[in-house]
């Protein structure tokens, strides 16, 4: 606990560019966790170096994803937004833990074996101890719960495993994280394959509608998105295509998937992608000028670097070294 709340950990990696997905699907509903936890947020650019990167590329992702997150409402000052990369203590704990982790474990992580496929050419040691490092995200902060997706369960699992084998031998070092089970936030497919999530790296880029779409390209993207030959807005498993877009326009408009088949009722496919485009328009631009003025905006941007990575890095500093005390290592000279 910190200031009488429970604390709550999260990030995303720098690289690619965040969809629309990434955004009603967790990071608008970041927003108001503030109100009852103590937020870190992380722009886990340790995580993004197990793939090869090109490193003018991964600092400017880097600054953009942080100014993204504040552009789309994540103030700097009651939650802690910070670069992994710039707390030390993320690499030292996660060494510490690997020491406590079965390869095993490892072995059996499927986020690996998809990755593996993919970098077949890369296949490194950091891309197979990953999850140790996410582990290490999370205990850092004594975070008691971590919100996460589908995919991110099976890490949160060998989490909860590590810091309850260590607790084990060392005593009541780890809080034990629970998965985030709070506002369930909006499912967005693919535009060009409703059967699978909108994903950032997505060869397709009509897939996708990325943060930093401009409104004509946001536009085109919809009008060619996939939908089928019945010819009627309902909101179906039988119509993926059209289900999906209902969802997106539901979460840019608040209103309900019912609400929304009414005010299509009797009208074109046309019509309809061109409102949800529009709807879609009108919850990014405000993002994307946020974002625009903080970029220009350098030495506002660096002081919230600066004293959030002081921040994170105090607090992450007293886990270690309570850590480092339990392990054996011997204590500083001060």
């Amino acid at each position: 606990m910190l200031n009488g709340q429970k604390m709550l950990f999260s990030g995303m990696q720098a690289t690619g560019t965040l969809t629309l997905g990434n955004y009603l699907g967790a990071l608008k509903n970041w927003v108001t966790l503030c109100d009852e936890y103590e937020c870190f947020y992380s722009v886990v650019d340790l995580h993004s170096i197990t793939v090869r990167q090109n490193p003018a590329e991964l600092r400017k992702r880097a600054r953009n994803l942080l100014t993204l997150y504040i552009a789309a409402g994540l103030d700097p000052v009651k939650n802690c937004i910070y670069y992994q990369s710039h707390v030390s203590a993320h690499a030292e704990l996660a060494w510490i833990l690997n020491c406590f982790t079965y390869m095993g474990e490892m072995q059996r992580m499927t986020q690996f074996k998809d990755k593996a496929a993919k970098h077949a050419d890369n296949i490194n040691t950091g891309l197979f101890t990953y999850p140790v490092l996410m582990a290490a995200d999370i205990l850092l902060f004594q975070s008691d719960v971590v919100p996460v997706g589908v995919d991110q369960v099976q890490h949160l699992e060998i989490t909860r495993d590590i810091a309850e084998r260590f607790n084990n031998i060392y005593g009541d070092v780890f809080t034990i994280p629970e998965a985030y089970i709070g506002k369930v936030g909006a499912k967005i497919q693919s535009l060009q394959d409703p059967s699978k999530k909108m994903s950032k790296s997505d060869e397709n880029v009509n897939a996708s509608i990325y943060l930093t779409d401009d409104p004509d390209t946001i536009i085109r993207k919809f009008k060619r998105a996939v939908t089928d030959s019945v010819g009627c807005v309902q909101y179906t498993d039988e119509q993926p295509g059209i289900k999906n877009l209902i969802t997106i326009y539901s979460a840019c408009t608040k209103k309900t998937p019912e609400e929304v088949v009414k005010e299509f009722e009797g009208k074109g496919y046309g019509d309809f992608k061109m409102a949800v485009g529009e709807a879609v328009v009108s919850v990014l631009k405000p993002i994307q000028d946020k974002q625009a003025d903080l970029l220009k905006n350098k030495d506002y941007v660096d002081q919230i670097i600066k004293t959030n990575a002081e921040k994170a890095g105090y607090i992450a500093n007293k886990t270690l070294r309570k850590v480092q005390k339990k392990v054996g290592f011997p204590e500083r000279v001060r």
